[in-house]
């Protein structure tokens, strides 16, 4: 039996070219229809190109051969022992302050301390979506299911921690490309000034670094990442922060980024993991 099981972990080959390929044109054969169809329609369309990455790891898995990835996708998502919930919590309040100490530093360029106060609304119209908080709440779930029920795993695999991360950064930052072209979009809302577009690119970058140590921390708990992913929308969205305030936020993650990346240096330089990634999943708790 577990001879049998050794040689299913050693055989499974990830795919993360084809992986990224199929994940970009699901998403974007829904996306980039909505960007000349109404509101209404679009919405929809947002959803299901939304869903696409999710859809896109679960097949990968589930279509393996491999009963060691499929349970290492199941306890990712349900593993709530996993979970080091210690370390999330510090990662929201590192978040937080990075939220903080933006709106301070934003001062000095005549920014105002109205900034610490909470939103209304959202800055996006929900798109058709039911309603913005429920946008926001999906958004982090399927984005997380999806980028790391597979995609990181399949990158990691094959290098460190910290090459994976600006990888999947620059990725994953990009995929969100055609939403700049569509109405009532966080991203079409950036489109004023130039500037805001190439900072939300940008600060995706080093944000790929400190989801990825949320990630490993929890021995790559998913669900780590969902509730982790869901507190820095939510600050995001409801915390009064102005553009240019978001740009200084930027170089506040980068800062943080340096510090993690420094503080957890083993973390994301081993290669101990590389080719490895699934030998102890039939050792996990189910």
């Amino acid at each position: 039996m577990n001879k049998t099981i050794t040689k299913t972990t050693q055989e499974y080959r990830y795919r993360p070219v084809l992986f990224f390929a199929l994940a970009y044109f699901f998403t974007w054969i829904f996306w980039v229809p909505a960007i000349f169809l109404p509101e209404s329609v679009g919405g929809l369309l947002m959803l299901v190109g939304l869903i696409a990455p999710a859809v896109v790891s679960t097949v990968f898995v589930l279509a393996s051969g491999s009963d060691a990835l499929k349970k290492d996708l199941k306890n990712k998502v349900v593993g709530f022992y996993k979970v080091k919930w210690l370390n999330v919590l510090l990662a929201i309040l590192v978040f937080a302050l990075i939220v903080a100490g933006s709106i301070l530093l934003s001062l000095a360029f005549g920014q105002s301390l109205d900034q610490f106060s909470i939103t209304e609304d959202f800055s996006f119209t929900g798109v058709g979506i039911g309603s913005a908080l429920l946008a926001v709440t999906l958004a982090s779930i399927l984005e997380e299911i999806g980028w790391k029920g597979y995609c990181e795993d399949s990158i990691g695999q094959y290098m460190n921690w910290f090459w994976e991360s600006m990888i999947f950064g620059a990725i994953w930052s990009f995929w969100h490309f055609p939403l700049i072209f569509i109405k009532g979009t966080y991203q079409a809302g950036l489109m004023v000034n130039p500037l805001y577009v190439v900072n939300f690119f940008v600060s995706a970058i080093p944000m790929g670094f400190i989801i990825t140590w949320v990630y490993l921390v929890s021995d790559r708990s998913i669900l780590a990442c969902i509730i982790f992913h869901m507190a820095v929308n939510f600050l995001q969205e409801k915390i009064a922060m102005t553009p240019e305030t978001k740009c200084v936020e930027t170089i506040m993650v980068i800062i943080a980024t340096v510090i993690i990346v420094i503080a957890k240096k083993d973390m994301f330089f081993e290669t101990r993991h590389v080719g490895r990634l699934l030998e102890s999943v039939n050792d996990d708790k189910v």
